[in-house]
């Protein structure tokens, strides 16, 4: 018997959120497509409230515990990213090793793609005698900063 190879392409779409939910046997209900779809729409790290109330505003009806078993059962798979926060878990579209910028005057969460370069990594695996796979980087700064050049 063969075993099936799960892919590790990243998702960067929603058809690929889709394509891999049923790649893994995940049933695509009408409750987990809203989800995903608000995700894409959305772009931006929200709440499970936060999708909650979207998704209803928008007349998507769809109750609370949907909205978290969802959410639980698509981060578990890496469909998408789940973030812990001091103050609740945030939901995002990227799932795969990306960065962050904290925005603490907005209290936003914005993706960014950063590679270090080779020979710092390099360094860092020197000094730890740890090989590096993969890795991310948290970045905190304002969005708002006026310019004090003057």
């Amino acid at each position: 018997m063969q075993k099936q190879t799960i892919s590790t392409k990243p998702i960067r779409s929603l058809e690929d959120a889709l394509d891999r939910c049923q790649i893994l046997g995940m049933r695509v209900s009408r409750q987990r497509r809203f989800i995903l779809e608000l995700l894409w729409q959305a772009n931006e790290h929200l709440s499970a409230r936060e999708i909650y109330d979207r998704l209803n505003q928008e007349g998507k009806e769809i109750g609370h515990t949907s909205v978290y078993q969802n959410l639980e059962a698509l981060s578990s798979q890496s469909i998408i990213e789940c973030i812990e926060r001091c103050d609740g878990r945030l939901y995002g579209n990227i799932s795969d090793s990306h960065s962050h910028i904290n925005c603490v005057d907005t209290n936003q969460i914005l993706d960014v793609h950063v590679e270090l370069p080779e020979d710092l990594i390099r360094k860092i695996e020197e000094e730890t005698g740890v090989r590096i796979t993969e890795y991310s980087i948290n970045f905190v700064g304002y969005r708002n900063v006026q310019n004090d050049e003057s």
